[in-house]
């Protein structure tokens, strides 16, 4: 592989991806966020819901896998 990462185009490209990656994570997360009947925030932080806060964790996980995934074969 070389240093072919360190190419000015190369590494504003990944840049580039990582702030769409992000940012279409935050867009789902919320949308998710609004469509269940309750406040996911209120619910894990102040009710202590651990089972909604590893639902939550394998939600973002699967969503990361998604992101990552659809900018990696782009």
């Amino acid at each position: 592989m070389g240093i072919e990462w360190l190419r000015p185009g190369a590494f504003f490209s990944s840049i580039l991806f990582a702030l769409i990656g992000v940012v279409v994570f935050w867009v789902s997360f919320v949308i998710i966020d609004k469509i269940t009947p309750y406040d996911l925030w209120a619910e894990i932080v102040e009710k202590q819901n651990k089972a909604l806060g590893m639902v939550v964790a394998a939600m973002c996980l699967g969503i990361s896998i998604i992101v990552a995934a659809a900018i990696h074969g782009g």
